[in-house]
């Protein structure tokens, strides 16, 4: 409730009593070379790996990265595909941001780490193996890519691992009119 009052331009009237105080001001947008992170938790869900590329695609495109999104969008796919067949619990993806570094990581809770088959033509049996070739696409398109033991915590208990992959953006900045993060 406010009180009925003049005011000038700019100026807020005064609440009244058992008002809201005013709400705070928004926070600036982080710029485009600041560094930032976000971490999605999925539960074992084969709609988790679609879930975390529409997630992936927004914050990149909000962030003004949307050039790396189609890779990140594959490449996260893959890796989180495999977190939902082979982990027996929760998945955590974590996007990390320093420019020009885009690190995405999947931590999940089964600590067996992924067995890439041998690169090779395809009529060697390693590119033709039923399981592994998400690895082969990380060799591929990801800038750098590895596992091993859990960065920070795993998702669940003591046991866990990570697999990553980066990639490096290879453009200057948007231009000075186009917002670091969009609305």
């Amino acid at each position: 409730m406010y009180k009925r009052t003049e005011f000038q331009s700019g100026a807020r009237p005064e609440p009244g009593p058992g008002a809201e105080p005013h709400p705070l001001p928004e926070p600036k947008p982080i710029g485009f070379h600041g560094p930032w992170e976000y971490e999605l938790r999925f539960p074992r869900d084969p709609r988790g790996p679609g879930i975390t590329r529409t997630t992936l695609r927004a914050v990149l495109g909000a962030h003004g990265l949307g050039v790396l999104a189609d890779r990140a969008e594959l490449l996260a796919s893959e890796v989180t595909t495999n977190a939902v067949r082979y982990a027996a619990g929760p998945a955590v993806v974590r996007l990390r941001w320093l420019h020009p570094v885009l690190r995405v990581s999947v931590l999940d809770d089964c600590a067996g780490l992924p067995v890439c088959p041998a690169a090779g033509p395809p009529d060697v049996p390693g590119a033709e193996a039923e399981r592994g070739r998400g690895l082969l696409i990380l060799d591929l398109l990801a800038d750098s890519w590895g596992d091993g033991p859990p960065e920070d915590t795993p998702p669940v208990g003591a046991v866990g691992k990570s697999v990553w992959f980066e990639l490096v953006l290879g453009e200057e900045p948007p231009p000075a009119g186009v917002p670091a993060l969009a609305a």
